[in-house]
């Protein structure tokens, strides 16, 4: 299954409003975390990494995700070009597409394929640095984007550090394939995801990415994905799986995810969420979820089995995500231990079956 590669990266998720991110990506690494992240929700994550830049030195600020689409590909490569800069050469530009509905109603933007403009988009800001770092001269023409000038004043010549690097977020398999072929970083939705649907069509369609680009498994980091119940009494399970009764119903109220509930035979209540939505009975939502659907899309293990599980079950990761209870010291050093376990962690970053 390849080379056996010595350390998981662990990461945690800031947020809320951006002036809160300096102090947060401080903590975060104090604690020994290394990447910090944040999501674009009510906010720009693109700021807020700037912003996380300024009071770190190692970790790396990762945006998960900048909406790509209401951007034009100029505007993020600058942007993530001076935050390069600036870090040292610690920022990760993930990207996403966001869904049709949002993209023309809430940006007020454009709508087409999205893994073909999303290639493009890469393609794109890859050329554009190439002309910074290298004085290559503007030529991208594609069929959403082109980059055919490039003057002097606009030109902020190159960095002392390599390229940002390029995430991507993807739910569907042609979205995968892309990230296959050009991303950094492979970066599953968490909101919607199952161990199976990973398994079955995900991981299958980035190794068709990477054959396809001439790439290997060596070449991408992948974030490991599925839902996943952590807990230390078993009383606590049924409690938490409630609890994601509220983001599986926001997701599955999309059509654009409904192909993860059908590989479970869940495609009713998928069709159900989206009703309700339509109706605008997002309140009603959460409840429309029973509890069976979370047991078929989630996975269970103990905290102190983690390290353990990661192997087994996320042997294809380099990196993973996730927080515990610490609010004592007892806690604290516990939480820390086993952190340093999933740190510490050997993974061949291969996906079982899927070698190349």
């Amino acid at each position: 299954m390849g080379d056996m590669v010595r350390g998981m990266k662990l990461g945690t998720g800031i947020g809320g409003w951006p002036g809160r991110a300096p102090e947060a990506a401080r903590r975060a690494e104090e604690a020994g975390y290394d990447i910090v992240s944040c999501g674009e929700l009510a906010h720009d994550s693109v700021l807020t990494m700037a912003l996380a830049a300024t009071t770190t030195e190692k970790v790396e600020l990762q945006t998960s995700v900048a909406i790509a689409f209401p951007r034009s590909p100029m505007v993020l490569a600058m942007e993530a070009w001076d935050i390069q800069q600036y870090s040292g050469g610690r920022f990760s530009l993930g990207l996403g597409s966001q869904v049709k509905g949002h993209n023309e109603r809430r940006f007020g933007g454009t709508w087409a394929a999205p893994a073909p403009r999303m290639r493009e988009y890469i393609q794109m800001m890859r050329a554009i640095w190439d002309t910074w770092q290298n004085r290559t001269k503007p030529s991208f023409v594609g069929k959403h984007y082109q980059y055919t000038l490039m003057t002097p004043n606009f030109d902020p010549g190159p960095l002392e550090v390599p390229f940002p690097k390029v995430g991507l977020a993807m739910v569907g398999p042609g979205m995968a394939r892309v990230g296959g072929e050009q991303a950094d970083v492979i970066m599953p939705h968490g909101g919607i995801m199952s161990d199976l649907y990973m398994r079955e069509v995900m991981l299958p369609a980035v190794r068709k990415g990477l054959v396809s680009s001439g790439r290997t498994w060596a070449d991408v980091e992948v974030s490991a994905s599925g839902y996943l119940v952590l807990y230390d009494d078993e009383k606590e399970i049924e409690e938490k799986m409630l609890a994601m009764r509220q983001t599986l119903s926001f997701y599955g109220s999309t059509r654009t995810y409904h192909k993860v509930l059908e590989l479970h035979g869940l495609e009713e209540l998928g069709q159900k969420l989206y009703g309700m939505s339509v109706q605008g009975r997002w309140d009603e939502m959460r409840e429309a979820v029973p509890l069976e659907a979370i047991d078929e899309l989630a996975q269970t293990v103990k905290y102190d089995d983690l390290p353990e599980f990661l192997a087994t079950n996320r042997e294809y990761a380099s990196r993973f995500s996730f927080t515990m209870p610490a609010t004592n010291p007892e806690e604290q050093e516990r939480a820390a231990a086993i952190r340093k376990r999933v740190q510490e962690l050997q993974t061949p970053r291969v996906p079982r079956g899927l070698e190349l």
